[in-house]
């Protein structure tokens, strides 16, 4: 008996790897939200940024940067720092040294108007404050969709008073 179910059991799990082998679509579905799509951020003032990493003298020189990569690494010390307090994509976001990476305390939820300002559960960072998101008529669902006036945020959708 014990024999005859094994067997049962080895020849489903192999007519299901089977079946999953021939139609490769993703298990689960989803599209993670991210307010900051953007590659790059575009630096609304170029820094210049001494050239730390040369050994030689007289190739130590200084970089003009117009462009920040998201997530950049950059230097907690405020003189070797890249993003202390800089705007980027005209004044769209504001990026701050966190840890060891550039975020965008305007809307990354772990910073949220600052470093280490994690948003709870269901909220969103809109503008550096951390939102309710399923029931502001300001906020309704993302950060920016304005319901009609009268008309309430039910669970993130602008529905009708």
């Amino acid at each position: 008996m014990a024999s005859n179910t094994l067997n049962l059991v080895a020849i489903l799990s192999l007519t299901i790897s089977i079946l999953l082998s021939l139609y490769p679509q993703p298990a689960f579905s989803f599209q993670m939200e991210d307010f900051d799509s953007e590659e790059e951020y575009v630096l609304d003032h170029p820094v210049i940024i001494p050239n730390l990493r040369s050994r030689s003298r007289f190739l130590k020189t200084s970089l003009t940067k117009d462009k920040i990569r998201k997530g950049a690494d950059c230097d907690p010390h405020p003189s070797l720092n890249i993003c202390k307090g800089i705007s980027v994509n005209n004044g769209t976001s504001l990026l701050y040294c966190c840890k060891t990476h550039c975020r965008n305390v305007l809307s990354d939820r772990n910073n949220c108007g600052k470093c280490g300002n994690r948003c709870e559960f269901g909220q969103r960072c809109c503008g550096g404050v951390c939102t309710n998101v399923a029931n502001n008529v300001n906020h309704c669902g993302k950060c920016g969709n304005q319901c009609s006036s009268g008309v309430q945020c039910d669970n993130g959708f602008c529905g009708y008073a």
